[in-house]
């Protein structure tokens, strides 16, 4: 992998991150993204509010997922709980925390189908995963009863 060098004196902070992105090009997530997270006047772009919102939709599948799996709560409602309680916490972060133009990002619809079906299939996965493990302990343990 060839580093890419530049004669050019660097004068702000910008092109010193830019220099380190053409330099690592593997580096997913910079330390911006973080830093912007709860700011309300910090300004976004579509692809880092995107993708902020769509890891915070993961967390929440796989919080719920193992919730849902470990209580058991089972059946369509539950789905549908889980849809209400991930589209809450999103609108609510982007609309009341970060208080940014929807219509810049291409509307509410835009926004909240961010990382939805991927954390819909982390959220059954895990919950699937959490029910069967827990039955499966619950028999070995009546089985030696």
């Amino acid at each position: 992998m060839k580093e890419r060098k530049s004669n050019k004196s660097l004068t702000s902070n910008g092109q010193d991150d830019q220099l380190q992105q053409q330099q690592h090009p593997n580096a997913h997530l910079s330390p911006s993204k973080f830093s912007n997270f709860l700011d309300p006047e910090a300004s976004w772009d579509k692809d880092s509010l995107g993708d902020v919102l769509h890891w915070i939709r993961q967390f929440i599948g796989l919080l719920c997922g193992l919730i849902w799996g470990a209580i058991p709560l089972t059946g369509g409602i539950w789905i549908g709980v889980f849809l209400m309680i991930s589209s809450g916490i999103i609108y609510g972060y982007y609309a009341m925390l970060l208080k940014v133009d929807e219509e810049e990002f291409g509307g509410h619809g835009a926004l909240l189908q961010e990382g939805l079906f991927a954390s819909i299939t982390l959220f059954l996965y895990t919950a699937w995963l959490t029910f069967d493990q827990q039955s499966t302990i619950n028999m070995d343990a009546s089985f030696f009863k």
